[in-house]
């Protein structure tokens, strides 16, 4: 995998936009002037986040004795889900109400650094630690495209209307379709390999 792969893989799980609707909707009750701010300290949280899980996970792994065909088959089976949903808009979830000024949820976390995202991070840095400076510069990479979508949601939205957001979002779903297939023949394919 190289940088440029893996920050396809994390762009697309980060889902920008099918986050369009959702962060609009957040940040309709904060004042005008307050949003942008409020939108790179919540991108700013969910990076932090994603960096903290992409150093520690393989602890994780290693503590719950988990080896790498098993994670590569549920990631791909996640993956797979998360693509569903992008497809299949009818599986998504409500949004959620935000009294005020949202704080780390939702924004930060689950609409940015999510569980599909953590997931990503996670599988990413498992397949080759010592790369961890390519897998941190395509998780910056990833990050910073879905953070200027998002920085111009409004104005995104206005041109591409909801149409247009939805067929994205689908497009997205459809690439990502593959990649999570892909991912769980490679997991098969290694745990069958001697």
């Amino acid at each position: 995998m190289t940088i440029l792969s893996a920050a396809v893989l994390l762009f697309l799980v980060l889902d920008p936009f099918g986050n369009i609707p959702f962060f609009l909707s957040a940040l309709a009750r904060v004042a005008e002037a307050r949003r942008r701010a409020v939108l790179l300290r919540e991108l700013a949280i969910a990076l932090a986040v994603l960096v903290l899980f992409l150093f520690t996970g393989q602890w994780l792994l290693r503590l719950l004795d988990i080896r790498e065909p098993s994670l590569t088959i549920a990631g791909g089976i996640i993956l797979f889900l998360i693509a569903l949903r992008m497809i299949f808009p009818s599986f998504k979830g409500q949004e959620e109400e935000v009294e005020g000024e949202p704080f780390i949820v939702p924004l930060a976390i689950p609409y940015v650094a999510g569980p599909s995202a953590m997931a990503a991070v996670l599988l990413i840095m498992n397949r080759d630690p010592g790369r961890w400076p390519e897998w941190l510069a395509a998780l910056l990479l990833a990050w910073g495209a879905t953070g200027a979508i998002l920085f111009f949601a409004s104005r995104l939205a206005r041109r591409l209307g909801k149409r247009g957001l939805v067929a994205l979002e689908r497009l997205m779903g459809m690439v990502l379709t593959t990649l999570a297939v892909q991912m769980f023949m490679t997991g098969i394919a290694s745990f069958s390999s001697p």
